[in-house]
């Protein structure tokens, strides 16, 4: 049975849902992934009220789509980031009062994931993604040097923060699956080890893995199944083109997407470097049903045009594992 395809609605946040939803139902989605911004899922209020989530529900359904999982990326950067510079000031929906204070920023964001746990339940998901920032992220390039006790205290307060927001996941049967990213407490397989380990390995946080991120840093998004398959909570698909060429350089230049002299970029899914097939086949493998999840981003592609080339794209690749061996047959 196909896995139902869906796209995240972070980069349609300028449309409202009632609009939205049609438009992707006419490009041939099965569901949206929500965003906890625009007005497309509002955490405090589905935390509230089930029938603010009736509401929502009843929006796609008249579209004929579903929702499997609902995403709070930009609430979850605040509760480890160190929220020191105007950059952080409006993100979200973090309120006007939190800005220039770092604390006061930290302090809602961690409330506010712990309210997307029941906001999530109460929506009928089992699904939260998001990040998580990073208090060590600063520190990726060791000079002046970093010391392993700073990036082991950058993990502990990771945990610090993390397992009272996981605690009421729990108690909601809610998980959460961080995206793997850079710029987060795991970017890659090895810090993505020691998230979990920081951790204890609870159940309650996993993975939404997206191979767009693991890509252009020269890791193969396969190895990163193969070394957490019970981990993959959600799968987005998105794609990046690594665009080297002697000039450019792989940290980007501080050049924006979409600038010509990056070293890589975002690309619509099937025009990139990503390696779908054998992603499939190890989600496959390790029997992952959830959705495929088209994250659209490219600079370089008209969006309506690109999602709904994604949604055709994702509905080619993906297959169902094979009942039994090709040649079973002979010995028969």
């Amino acid at each position: 049975m196909a896995r139902p395809v869906t796209i995240f609605t972070g980069q349609w946040a300028d449309l409202p849902l009632t609009k939205l939803a049609p438009k992707i139902k006419s490009f041939g989605y099965d569901g949206l992934e929500l965003a906890c911004w625009g007005d497309h899922f509002d955490v405090e209020q589905a935390a509230k009220s089930s029938k603010y989530c009736q509401a929502q529900r009843a929006i796609l359904k008249k579209s004929g789509l579903e929702c499997w999982a609902i995403s709070n990326h930009l609430t979850g950067q605040l509760t480890c980031d160190p929220n020191n510079d105007a950059r952080s000031n409006g993100f979200g929906t973090v309120p006007a009062s939190c800005n220039n204070n770092p604390e006061k920023k930290r302090a809602w964001a961690i409330k506010n994931m712990k309210q997307s746990a029941l906001a999530a339940k109460n929506m009928g998901v089992k699904v939260v993604n998001g990040f998580t920032g990073s208090p060590i992220w600063h520190l990726l390039y060791s000079f002046p040097p970093v010391s392993d006790e700073m990036i082991a205290q950058g993990y502990k307060y990771f945990a610090d923060i993390w397992n009272p927001i996981l605690d009421e996941f729990d108690k909601q049967g809610i998980r959460f699956a961080l995206e793997v990213h850079p710029t987060e407490i795991a970017f890659d397989i090895y810090t993505a080890q020691k998230a979990l380990e920081a951790l204890n390995h609870r159940p309650a946080f996993g993975f939404n893995f997206d191979p767009s991120h693991l890509v252009w840093q020269g890791v193969d998004p396969v190895e990163f199944l193969r070394a957490f398959p019970d981990r993959i909570y959600h799968v987005h698909i998105k794609d990046a083109k690594v665009t080297l060429d002697g000039r450019t350089g792989i940290l980007s230049s501080h050049l924006n997407f979409g600038q010509p002299n990056r070293g890589w970029d975002f690309r619509s899914p099937g025009h990139g470097d990503v390696d779908f097939e054998e992603i499939i086949r190890e989600l496959n493998r390790i029997g992952y049903s959830g959705p495929l999840s088209v994250e659209w981003e490219d600079s370089g592609m008209e969006r309506e045009y690109g999602a709904a080339d994604a949604c055709s794209f994702v509905k080619g690749i993906d297959f169902a594992p094979a009942g039994g061996a090709f040649d079973a047959a002979f010995s028969r």
